[in-house]
Formats: structure tokens, C-alpha cells, sequence
């Protein structure tokens, strides 16, 4: 990994301990005893799962006023984040939704769960679940 070692020179803490996390996942997931291989696309996935238990943490933090803790989360949700794909704003996201609902012909709430199905693996990546089903709960209201 050659971000390692460029974090390990600047002396860059912060990525360093990240990197370190991301490697350690990896390793975990390649080592379970479930013969899984990692591509492209599920490597992206524990990105992200690591990335919103960042977050969840940085919102719990915050809420109970440790700063302390919460500036650790922030640095290292930032050096995750370099690691995703580009995420979308909410207009490129109600507009995939938009055509999601167009092609399944969901009309209420009822037709949720086929859109919110076909929407995140358009978005895979791309937008995280929350976003996408607040988008899909206000088209379909």
C-alpha cells in the first residue's frame, strides 16, 4: 500500500491509524475461513461501513459533548472518504430515483421496498441508504 508508507514518511497520524484500519478489515474479511474474495465493489462496501460507524460514533460524540473523541472520528471519516467514490448531491439522487419509480410504476408507500431495491444497487457507492430512502419516502408521499 503505498499510502502507508507516504502516511508513515509525513508522519500523517491520522491516516496512518485509518490506513492501518482499512488493511486490518481487509485482512479480517480475507482470513474468516469463508473463502471470500475481495473485489473492487466489496472493498467499496466495508469502506462504507466503516465510514458510517465513523459517523455514527462522530453524532454520539458529539451529542454528549466529547470533543475529544469526536475530532478522532472526524480525522479519520476524512481519510475514509478519499477512499469512496464520489458521493452525489440529493438532485442527481431524486432523479435516479425518480426514474426508478417511472420503470417499476410505484404509486405509495406500498412500492417502497421494489424502489428503494432497484435504487440502491443503481446508487451502490454512490449515495448512502439514509439519503436515498428519505429521497424515495418524499417522491412516493
Amino acid at each position: 500500500m503505498p499510502d502507508l508508507k507516504a502516511a508513515m514518511k509525513a508522519k500523517d497520524k491520522p491516516a496512518l491509524r485509518t490506513i492501518r484500519a482499512i488493511k486490518a478489515q481487509i485482512l479480517l474479511v480475507q482470513t474468516d475461513g469463508t473463502d471470500t474474495e475481495l473485489n473492487a465493489e466489496s472493498e467499496i462496501k466495508l469502506i462504507q461501513r466503516m465510514a458510517k460507524q465513523r459517523q455514527d460514533s462522530l453524532d454520539i460524540f458529539v451529542k454528549e459533548g466529547r470533543e475529544d473523541l469526536a475530532v478522532t472520528e472526524r480525522e479519520e471519516l476524512e481519510v475514509l472518504k478519499r477512499y469512496l467514490p464520489e458521493q452525489l448531491d440529493e438532485a442527481a439522487i431524486t432523479k435516479i430515483v425518480s426514474d426508478v419509480i417511472a420503470q417499476t410504476g410505484a404509486s405509495g408507500m406500498k412500492d417502497m421496498g421494489k424502489v428503494m431495491g432497484m435504487a440502491s444497487k443503481e446508487l451502490a457507492g454512490k449515495a448512502d441508504g439514509k439519503t436515498i430512502s428519505g429521497v424515495v419516502k418524499a417522491l412516493l408521499t
